[in-house]
């Protein structure tokens, strides 16, 4: 069935629906920000109070791909960042980690029993975005130079090698002042976490010895798979490849074109994730209604039963718009497409305001009525690095990235021969 609001419109070109998308989808980012930080709301539809870290440095992204498009003028993205950099400033922090979750006044937000406190993967994700600012505003007039500073002050506090615990060669995704490391969360790959490991082997004070990466983090049983799934091989991983922002999270910055340690070629890595997850829904083991070669996509979303990582093992019918679309630089043959299906099929269903809903479930007549800001900002920000690199080239030319992408044993062609 074709949507009667988009049937009344000409088709829009590839470009002009990717245009469109990327910016209805800032809306959640600009318009929907919490008005007294600037920081990104966790979702739209519920918990409206909850400030995310994480998706607020995707937020930042957004705002380079805004100015860099012409959507906002550059002095007021400039702004919007200062905003945001003097909350970060003045809110809890622990070791200069963030929280998960903070409180429009700045407080953590427990977010477990033992989960109160820092959380260095949403830290990592957050900075990856102020990183790509610091190398996109990089004028010498007006505010850009402060911008920078601020956000160099913000890097610099952090301990990265406290969350070794005490040196081991292991990294520990939380910390709480009340309850310590009680959570004992080690981040063991394949995941989503890669981008903190680079950001705390690159940093010029409290560095993490690289035997933390090559003897912790691919050290998991779900790192190395060499299996194929859907007759097609896959590198690294779970079994079916897990849920796709597996390949979105980290290479929202880190150029996967080329990019490979002694472990993988990442971008072929993400290839095979991406056209495994396809192909899983195109067979379709379970009937669902809809699924489709262009219909698919399953990473974490809500869902008819709450909220869940969605992958081929644990599969509820349950699409996500995110999981097509921000694997656009992998497989644009897989995801115009699906795309163009979400758009001009279901528009009616799921394009709001804020961009597509966070999912659906046809088999059971279900259309979220939520936003999630960590899976609206990886539309905007894989949609241009397919279109033109941007923020893979800013991120890549960060030295305290390729510092860590080189020490531990990255090659890529962004590295130069010495860093």
């Amino acid at each position: 069935m074709t949507s009667l609001r988009v049937a009344a419109e000409p088709r829009l070109s590839d470009e002009a629906l990717l245009e469109t998308v990327q910016r209805q989808t800032f809306r959640y980012f600009w318009d929907f920000a919490d008005p007294g930080s600037g920081l990104a709301r966790d979702r739209f539809g519920g918990n409206d109070g909850w400030l995310v870290t994480g998706g607020s440095g995707m937020g930042a992204m957004a705002i380079i791909v805004a100015a860099e498009r012409g959507w906002i003028t550059r002095e007021a993205a400039v702004e919007r960042l200062h905003l945001m950099l003097r909350f970060l400033e003045r809110c809890d922090s622990f070791h200069g980690a963030l929280p998960h979750f903070v409180t429009p006044e700045g407080r953590a937000i427990r977010f477990g029993r033992k989960d109160d406190g820092a959380d260095i993967v949403e830290t990592a994700l957050l900075f990856q975005g102020l990183i790509a600012a610091r190398q996109y505003f990089a004028r010498d007039t007006g505010k850009e130079p402060w911008l920078r500073g601020r956000i160099d002050g913000l890097i610099s506090a952090v301990e990265w090698d406290w969350f070794t615990r005490d040196g081991r060669e292991a990294y520990y995704w939380h910390w709480s002042p009340n309850h310590g490391f009680g959570l004992n969360h080690e981040i063991l790959g394949w995941n989503e976490c890669l981008i903190a490991l680079v950001l705390a082997a690159g940093a010029e004070r409290n560095a993490i010895d690289p035997a933390v990466y090559h003897n912790g983090f691919t050290q998991s049983r779900t790192f190395l798979n060499g299996r194929r799934h859907e007759d097609i091989l896959l590198p690294l991983g779970p079994d079916g490849g897990g849920p796709l922002f597996f390949a979105h999270y980290s290479f929202l910055g880190l150029d996967p074109r080329g990019l490979k340690d002694p472990y993988a070629d990442y971008f072929a890595q993400n290839v095979a994730h991406i056209r495994i997850n396809q192909a899983y829904c195109v067979r379709n083991p379970k009937n669902f209604v809809g699924y489709g070669p262009d219909c698919w996509g399953l990473t974490a979303s809500d869902s008819h039963e709450g909220y869940s990582a969605h992958a081929p093992d644990n599969d509820l019918g349950v699409i996500a718009p995110t999981a097509a679309i921000s694997s656009l630089p992998y497989a644009p043959d897989l995801v115009m497409p699906a795309l163009r299906h979400f758009y001009e099929d279901l528009g009616d269903r799921i394009w709001r305001d804020y961009g597509f809903v966070d999912a659906f479930n046809e088999t059971v007549g279900w259309y979220a009525k939520t936003h999630l800001a960590i899976d609206q900002g990886p539309i905007i920000a894989m949609i241009e690095n397919h279109r033109s690199g941007l923020l893979w080239h800013l991120v890549m030319a960060d030295p305290m990235v390729r510092r860590g992408l080189a020490r531990l044993g990255f090659t890529s062609p962004h590295l130069a021969a010495t860093v």
